[in-house]
């Protein structure tokens, strides 16, 4: 089952469903993730995939926890294309289960902001945040539509690692009420999701982003729109790493150049570029003629 992301209407609602499992698979696999970190990026990647599903082409949303906890901070970049990418301060924590033998997420984010950068192209980005409610990313996600777009919404996501690291499912879903609903479809909405069964335990067992629609809205007249397909996906190249270099002072360049070797890594993929003494002196150059 591939990666993917669904779009859907129904009369008054709005929905978006992911499966992101080999993605986040390929987010372990590069940061070297403990279960709990693995949760935490996870989510949050495809919670900015989901989000990133009401932009237009070439538009761009980055979603960032900062929280107080052992994790560190959490961030995710993703586009309405399906490349998502993304990073967390601490892969490797390892902290004790919760009491319902669950990972605690909660616990490993901590309380601070969640922040969400939109961008458009037109002008500078527009950013928005509000407080981490409880560190789980679905509901901090969910309050953050809320409180700073002002879009009554539910995010739902999950990551399930088995005992060899991996995730065995992992994805999530997002409703949104539009103008035209009315009570009576808020209070079906509101019984529909007390009985929705844990979207990563779905995927686990072979349901796909159009299933998780069909589950989640069921008795719905649902209209399904469009599919995309997701992955994890890097802006980084050795040009853009060259930039970083050639913006370093003189003083930092000839310190490297007298080292003879240089060493770049991507915060983002965890990608390693190597520059050795002749090609950063000729870059020290570069950046000499134009200071």
């Amino acid at each position: 089952m591939s990666d993917t992301l669904v779009k859907a209407i129904t009369k008054g609602i709005r929905i978006y469903a992911a499966v992101t499992t080999d993605l986040v698979n390929e987010a372990i696999r590069r940061h070297d993730c403990s279960p709990t970190a693995a949760a935490a990026l996870g989510r949050t990647m495809t919670g900015a995939l989901l989000l990133a599903a009401n932009l237009k082409n070439k538009e761009a949303v980055t979603v960032s926890f900062q929280g107080d906890g052992p994790l560190g901070y959490i961030t995710a970049d993703a586009t309405p294309e399906g490349a998502v990418r993304g990073y967390v301060g601490n892969p490797h924590l390892e902290i004790p289960l919760k009491e319902n033998g669950k990972l605690d997420v909660g616990g490993a984010v901590g309380k601070g902001l969640v922040q969400v950068t939109r961008f458009t192209g037109l002008g500078d980005p527009m950013r928005g945040s509000s407080e981490i409610v409880s560190g789980e990313i679905a509901e901090d996600l969910t309050n953050y539509l809320f409180v700073s777009e002002q879009t009554a919404s539910s995010v739902g996501l999950g990551v399930l690692v088995g005992t060899d690291r991996r995730a065995i499912g992992a994805g999530g879903f997002m409703l949104q009420l539009m103008p035209d609903a009315d009570e009576e479809i808020i209070q079906k909405v509101e019984e529909s999701l007390k009985k929705v069964r844990p979207v990563s335990g779905m995927i686990a067992d072979g349901v796909d982003a159009k299933g998780i629609i069909a589950e989640l809205m069921e008795g719905f007249d649902v209209d399904y729109l469009t599919s995309t397909e997701l992955s994890f996906r890097c802006k980084c190249n050795r040009e853009r790493i060259e930039d970083v270099l050639l913006s370093l002072s003189h003083d930092d360049m000839k310190s490297l150049v007298e080292d003879g070797h240089a060493e770049v890594c991507c915060q983002f993929c965890g990608e390693k570029y190597q520059f050795g003494k002749e090609e950063l002196e000729h870059l020290m150059k570069l950046a000499d003629g134009v200071r």
